[in-house]
């Protein structure tokens, strides 16, 4: 007779991730290995975020404070508890790590795999519901399962004649018959906290690998009278884990391509070659924006309405406003973009550089922590690092702010409306007033009053523009 007596619970989530991933051919952990440029866990602990749980506890084990350090830059350390499995005895003893935390809880516990990163919270949602719902009572296990046309490797859910569930049997331990089975164990179950750790302690390990197996425990759990549910889904890529290099490129692809799809559909993005874009999922692109071949856009990314962004561009976690044109083979990272700007070609954007709108930066220019007033422009050739440029300025071909003394780096100040000439040294800290103006070739090693033309090396004063003005007013 079942007695699972299951009113909803508090939510723990049970993330496994100290396994070493032998078949990746890797020295690097295997859930640390990058899928749209973050690691496997951190996927996996983001989506289980979107369920709300009390808290989550990783069980890291190999490589544990690199994982441990991962993962802490995507989840709130208060709401996060790290649990270590000291040998690597199996699935069983990994969950069975976390008894001093979990045994006494009176919760809903979700075990999830640190690398299946694909795993939707809607899909958790919903095996949660089932596993409250079961009977009308509730289970004190629900299996997720999906079914494969090639199943080797996977653990086979077998059901019994009245098609309820039997036991998990492992690929090594399986008959030739059970080999057959297509439903598949994807390593995700929705426990009963207490009846979970009190089914661990009958574990064992004699079986071929001598490990503890987190899939005897639904077996022990039925077999005293308690309820195990299996929730079907359809959907065995969302479920898929990673073993190799050649799984982690496939699903690499698939969420590339799905991330493209959905820009197109949903937001009205053009691409001129999709099989040819890499789009991370976490990004943002408007409508009417126009995307062209071998173009990179990386991280939390936003883009806006009707840009257009030329082949070869990277974009990584930056901010891009409406009607900006990036043209070929420009790396944009960290920095903001303003409306209506234009960057590029071979432009290289860093650091925290802001442009504001309709600035202008031009071929093989490199802006590092620098402010790039509105209407502003460096059209050719120059590096601006630790700078910042006023409005409506013109930064000629071949200038440098030489902001670093050999020990410590400097700011350079440059004021509205502004000339800046060719190949004009500027050796912070310095600043240029408002409507300076420096020659050619000169070697700026002093603060430039405003409207004032300076030239030389090192630069010297040549005239006040101003009175200059003045002066040709009066005689005309």
């Amino acid at each position: 007779m079942e007695n699972n007596s299951n009113e909803q619970k508090p939510l723990d989530v049970l993330v496994l991730a100290a396994g070493l991933g032998t078949r990746m051919r890797s020295g690097l952990a295997k859930v640390l290995h990058r899928l749209d440029n973050r690691p496997l866990v951190n996927h996996v602990c983001r989506t289980a975020t979107a369920l709300a749980p009390r808290k989550i506890y990783v069980v890291i084990g190999h490589q544990g404070e690199d994982v441990k350090n991962a993962v802490l830059e995507e989840l709130d350390r208060k709401h996060t508890e790290f649990v270590w499995q000291k040998q690597q005895l199996g699935t069983g003893d990994a969950v069975n790590a976390a008894r001093p935390f979990l045994e006494t809880e009176d919760s809903t516990l979700l075990v999830l795999s640190g690398d299946v990163p694909m795993i939707r919270a809607e899909t958790l949602a919903a095996l949660i519901q089932q596993h409250y719902n079961h009977r009308g009572r509730g289970a004190a296990c629900t299996i997720l399962t999906v079914r494969l046309e090639d199943p080797t490797g996977y653990g086979r859910i077998v059901r019994g004649e009245d098609g309820l569930f039997s036991r998990i049997v492992e690929q090594r331990e399986a008959t030739d018959e059970e080999r057959k089975i297509k439903e598949i164990n994807s390593g995700i179950y929705c426990f009963n906290t207490k009846k979970l750790f009190a089914a661990l302690a009958d574990v064992q390990n004699n079986n071929v690998q001598g490990e503890y197996y987190l899939t005897d425990a639904p077996a022990l759990l039925r077999d005293t009278g308690e309820g195990v549910s299996l929730y079907h889904h359809a959907d065995a890529r969302e479920v898929a884990g990673i073993n190799n290099r050649v799984e982690l490129a496939d699903l690499e692809r698939i969420l590339s391509r799905r991330t493209v799809s959905r820009m197109m559909l949903d937001y009205g993005v053009t691409f001129i070659d999709p099989k040819n874009a890499y789009i991370s999922e976490r990004a943002n692109i408007g409508r009417d924006t126009v995307i062209y071949p071998n173009v990179s856009i990386e991280g939390e990314s936003t883009i806006g309405d009707g840009c257009t962004i030329r082949t070869g561009v990277r974009i990584t976690n930056s901010r891009v406003g409406h009607g900006v044109t990036i043209l070929d083979n420009c790396v944009i990272t960290d920095s903001e973009i303003s409306n209506d700007c234009t960057v590029g070609p071979f432009a290289h954007l860093r650091g925290g550089t802001k442009m504001d709108e309709r600035s202008k930066v031009g071929n093989f220019v490199e802006l590092k922590k620098t402010v790039l007033g509105r209407g502003s422009k460096a059209s050719h050739l120059t590096y601006l690092g630790d700078a910042t440029i006023g409005e409506k300025t013109n930064i000629g071909a071949g200038t440098i702010t030489c902001n670093y003394d050999g020990k410590n780096k400097h700011a350079t100040t440059i004021g509205n409306n502004v000339k800046i000439g060719s190949d004009t040294m500027l050796v912070a800290p310095v600043k240029i007033g408002d409507g300076a103006v420096t020659a050619a070739g000169s070697v700026v090693t002093k603060d430039v009053q405003d409207d004032t033309l300076v030239a030389g090396v090192p630069a010297r004063v040549k005239k006040n523009l101003k009175v200059e003005e003045e002066n040709q007013s009066a005689e005309a």
